[in-house]
């Protein structure tokens, strides 16, 4: 049977058996949560926060683009660059709840303009966290899933958009493009049900002269969101007082809690890239920015 499966049979079959796969009872993640702003090419800033994320379930939402997941809010330290000047021309929205909106699979944007199915195609068969089909398609953008081959859940999908998509919005006499989108999910297993694993989306804005349509700078936002550990049917739920609001996590960060921070071992899973750590301590090293902003 698996030999005669196409790319859309598959992916039809992986998105009838979403409520079979994941989790369909209330559900907590423990997770780190990081986000580094770039402009032109040079890293300017970083945040970073330890969460905790509570779902009912994976039914399917009525609005995609609500987020229906509840987030709090533990720890969360940033450098001094979320003052610098150029931090206006990033979206001042949630970051951690723009990430979260990213799954596919949550919120069931995988197909959402329909007939993807006929334009899939099966690639070569992979190891990816176990025996799984590869599926794939370029309709503009480039989609690939790894399937698992055991009961069609949803291992890993991986998102590439670098179509320019026109005019974003003004500020300041300058104009904004999206220009490219790149992002990556992966899920595993734990207890017989698929959960979030990890995340990652970069996405790139540039901006131009509204008078000459010259490129002026370019943007990059990268985020990451690492999952260490999951609570099914957990006793804890995260109440609306004490959830994340939908404002920047910039304007809902605490004193820097350094004895947290010290013994926060997600970190040392995810370290800073080498180049992002060299440009964000150009100012000061970044524990006296996390100590004293």
């Amino acid at each position: 049977m698996s030999d005669t499966l196409t790319g859309g049979d598959i992916l039809g079959i992986a998105l009838s058996r979403i409520e079979k796969n994941y989790p369909m009872e209330p559900f907590l993640l423990d997770g780190f949560y990081r986000d580094v702003k770039k402009v032109g090419g040079t890293y300017i800033s970083l945040l970073e926060a330890a969460v905790k994320i509570y779902d009912e379930n994976y039914e399917e939402p009525r609005n995609k683009f609500k987020l229906r997941e509840r987030v709090k809010l533990l720890e969360v330290r940033k450098s001094i660059g979320y003052e610098s000047k150029f931090t206006s021309y990033f979206d001042q929205i949630n970051l951690l709840e723009d990430l979260l909106l990213h799954n596919d699979v949550r919120y069931r944007k995988v197909d959402m303009e329909g007939g993807l199915e006929e334009k899939m195609k099966r690639d070569k068969d992979s190891y990816y966290d176990g025996e799984t089909y590869v599926i794939s398609c370029d309709k503009g953008y480039s989609l690939k899933l790894y399937i698992s081959k055991t009961d069609f859940s949803v291992v890993h999908l991986e998102v590439e958009d670098s179509s320019e998509h026109g005019y974003l919005g003004k500020k300041k006499n300058l104009i904004s493009k999206y220009v490219a989108l790149k992002k990556s999910l992966d899920f595993k297993r734990f207890n017989g049900k698929m959960y979030p694993s990890y995340f990652t989306v970069t996405s790139k804005v540039n901006w131009y002269d509204a008078k000459t349509n010259e490129l002026r700078f370019e943007t990059e936002l990268f985020q990451q969101l690492l999952i260490n550990r999951v609570h099914p049917k957990p006793s804890e739920r995260i109440g609306s007082t004490e959830k994340m609001r939908n404002y920047s996590l910039q304007y809902q960060d605490q004193p820097y809690n350094k004895k947290f921070w010290d013994s926060y071992n997600v970190i040392k899973e995810s370290p800073l890239d080498t180049k992002v750590l060299a440009d964000l301590e150009k100012l000061a090293p970044l524990q006296k920015q996390f100590e004293e902003y």
